[in-house]
């Protein structure tokens, strides 16, 4: 059995001024490698567990660890090279910087780590070479590199996001609903390319959606309204 990688144990987080709790997660695992689809319906708290898992939003009670270290324990310097050292993160409206170059958006791991640095290095001889080697891999073309991420229609900008999460290949990639703006063809061209790339680098992959159409894609099924103690819901 591999290692467990993400350790969720009796997490409670509510949002300021709120009555009561929008999570209520007794235990959640991921291990090593592991492919997760979360699912649940708007406004359930899907986005909010990812924040919890990255380290982004901290919970009132219980313990969130990645890599066995607690993200409570971690001062918020901490917390954000942890984060950048570790997890990748594919969000619904992809956060590039449309000011810079395809090629320097995926870069932008390995500007912040020197883990991730090193890990592209081992892979491919260059953060550089590694970061060429995933848009390849995500199937967007060379003459598409040197230009401005806002230049790229949708489809290619989320598969630009992709290869950022996987460059210098971190031990969890997390994707937030990010096939909601794609019809069925991309959807399905974009899953091949990611599941694939996740197994060949060795990254676990927590895919969140409502879609439960491609839930036969992963690994492991999740409800999150099942696994949620809590009576309320969240973003």
């Amino acid at each position: 059995m591999a290692p467990a990688l993400l350790e969720l144990s009796d997490v409670r987080f509510a949002w300021p001024r709120s009555a009561q709790d929008c999570l209520d997660i007794p235990s959640l695992v991921v291990a090593a490698g592991e492919t997760l689809f979360l699912h649940g319906p708007s406004g359930c708290g899907k986005s909010t567990l990812l924040s919890l898992m990255a380290g982004v939003l901290l919970p009132q009670a219980g313990t969130v660890r990645l890599q066995g270290r607690d993200w409570r324990a971690l001062g918020a310097a901490r917390r954000d090279r942890h984060r950048v050292d570790h997890l990748g993160l594919i969000f619904q409206q992809f956060n590039l910087l449309p000011y810079l170059s395809v090629l320097d958006n995926v870069l932008l791991p390995c500007r912040f780590s020197a883990a991730r640095t090193a890990a592209a290095t081992a892979r491919a001889g260059s953060a550089t070479a590694d970061a060429q080697a995933w848009l390849e891999g995500m199937g967007l073309p060379q003459a598409l590199w040197g230009r401005p991420a806002r230049s790229l229609s949708v489809g290619q900008q989320q598969r630009v996001a992709a290869a950022r999460a996987l460059v210098g290949p971190p031990a969890l990639v997390i994707a937030d609903e990010p096939t909601s703006a794609l019809d069925e063809d991309l959807r399905n061209a974009f899953l091949d390319r990611l599941l694939a790339a996740c197994a060949a680098a060795g990254s676990a992959l927590v895919f969140v959606s409502h879609d439960r159409r491609i839930a036969q894609r992963f690994g492991r099924t999740v409800a999150l309204p099942e696994l949620n103690r809590a009576a309320g819901g969240g973003a």
